[in-house]
């Protein structure tokens, strides 16, 4: 099943002088595909980090946001993520290196959550009262009426920035993205979590657990072995 406005492939073409060095031959698809585009277009090219900034990351053990905190750590960012269970706070917390991490699900007042944890947000609903970018609403997907906005003038009293962005509209970075991203997955700098089930006809129950989120990392469903 995929959700696309452009040409669909079950075939990646990358240049040949940069695909040397993976770790594994997995690492070159998974981590240079779509979520570590998003990744690097919403953390470098949409929010302008600098060291030092304090980052929020919402769906931080998603297949985008772990990337996004892995790079904000890698830039000197201090980190924060929310994720919906024990354990992803507990992978985001002593896998990942975030500084700090909470089940948004255990939280009674989500501002008073951000409010305690003191950050400055970019995720990949990339989530916050100061730069915003938004890179996908899985919460809203499969709602019949979309939740309201009923705030919006806290955009003025804010002095909010929001801006939704798409990964399609930075193809044309990919070859900065590969020399960003490269070096770090040849010196083990960044971690790709998949969260793979074997057989197509597992596949529906993996599409439920991800709207569910019971993935941690990139959903992938194998349907057979080359």
């Amino acid at each position: 099943m995929a959700f696309s406005g452009e040409e669909l492939s079950n075939k990646q073409v990358i240049l040949r002088d940069y695909v040397t060095g993976f770790p594994q031959e997995s690492d070159m698809y998974v981590i240079t595909g779509l979520p570590g585009l998003s990744a690097y277009a919403g953390f470098y090219e949409v929010s302008s980090p600098k060291k030092g900034d304090r980052v929020f990351i919402s769906a931080a053990s998603g297949a985008v946001g772990h990337l996004v905190g892995q790079f904000a750590k890698l830039m000197g960012c201090y980190v924060v993520g929310s994720a919906g269970s024990k354990e992803k706070v507990d992978l985001l917390k002593n896998k990942l290196g975030f500084d700090e991490a909470f089940n948004y699900k255990e939280e009674h007042n989500l501002d008073a959550a951000l409010k305690r944890e003191n950050a400055r947000c970019c995720s990949s609903q990339h989530e916050s009262p100061w730069p915003h970018c938004c890179c996908g609403m899985i919460s809203q997907y499969n709602l019949d009426q979309p939740e309201g906005v009923r705030n919006l003038m806290s955009i003025v009293y804010k002095r909010v920035h929001f801006e939704g962005f798409s990964v399609y509209d930075f193809y044309h970075l990919y070859p900065k993205f590969l020399d960003v991203v490269l070096p770090y997955i040849r010196g083990g700098k960044i971690t790709y979590i998949e969260d793979i089930v074997e057989g197509l006809e597992k596949g529906p129950g993996a599409i439920i657990g991800l709207f569910k989120g019971r993935n941690v990392g990139k959903q992938v469903v194998v349907v057979a072995h080359e």
